[in-house]
């Protein structure tokens, strides 16, 4: 497939898992990088109809800044697909833990799988609670429906609430919608709230920014898929490193604040 059209393959996707995408465009602007001009316009057509994918962000911020783009589109593409977060979170999981998921949240199924005997409240949000129910039986976890409108009752009757974010940020976190809810909840109950956030999910200040202005213009947040939850309501970000503060996951920032990507996009 011609990189041109691989790239508006991926602008054009819709429910996929961020880091899958951020994957697929990586081959392709490693097909385009012999033109700066072109590739810095792919970059930015891409962050604006993928706006609230962190690792699209990130990949496009380390491909544009650096010297060898097509070398640097592979390391990236390499770094995605060798993450190891959800291993990380399956191992680091109390043993009787009570959890609340939202939805499917990519990162958080894989670790859930490779876990194998959690204790799972999955609030069906965005009407993809039933599925991951029932993919959970199949493997021999102990898995529940709540309803959207039972959210506060799950995470109350939880002893961890686990959020898969697309990205993160210095003042908040990306989420499915519903999690800003849970996270309330679980502060107030005084019950954990694990972030996870794989490679390429952790955004430095502008880049956070230019996200989060581009999910406001996306829609009334009342009818969003997705929602930005306020940093201080997480205990905990868990990536390749296994749990860390906020602060600290912050800290490790792996990717330039690039200026190419925050100005008025195109297409």
């Amino acid at each position: 497939m011609h990189p041109m059209e691989r790239l508006r393959m991926v602008a054009r996707a819709s429910g996929e898992d961020p880091g899958l995408l951020a994957r697929e465009a990586a081959a392709a602007l490693a097909g385009c990088a012999g033109d700066p001009r072109a590739l810095v316009m792919a970059c930015r057509r891409l962050v604006d109809r993928q706006s609230t994918s962190g690792p699209l962000w990130w990949l496009a911020a380390r491909v544009v800044a650096s010297p060898d783009p097509a070398t640097e589109a592979r390391i990236s593409a390499e770094l995605l697909r060798e993450d190891v977060t959800p291993a990380i979170v399956a191992r680091s999981l109390p043993d009787d833990a009570v959890l609340t998921v939202l939805g499917w949240p990519e990162q958080v199924t894989e670790a859930l799988r490779l876990r194998g005997d959690a204790r799972v409240l999955v609030v069906d949000s965005l009407g993809d609670g039933s599925p991951l129910v029932a993919a959970l039986d199949g493997i021999g976890s102990d898995a529940a429906l709540v309803p959207e409108s039972g959210i506060g009752a799950a995470v109350a009757a939880s002893t961890l609430v686990l959020l898969d974010a697309s990205a993160v940020g210095p003042d908040g976190f990306l989420a499915v919608t519903g999690s800003r809810a849970a996270a309330a909840v679980a502060y107030t109950e005084e019950i954990p709230v694990w972030v996870v956030a794989g490679v390429g999910r952790i955004l430095p200040p502008r880049l956070w920014g230019a996200m989060v202005g581009r999910v406001a213009a996306l829609g009334d947040p009342w009818d969003a898929d997705w929602e930005i939850v306020p940093i201080e309501l997480a205990t905990a970000v868990v990536g390749p490193e296994g749990p860390l503060s906020p602060a600290d996951a912050l800290a490790g920032v792996d990717c330039p604040d690039a200026p190419e990507l925050t100005g008025t996009g195109s297409g």
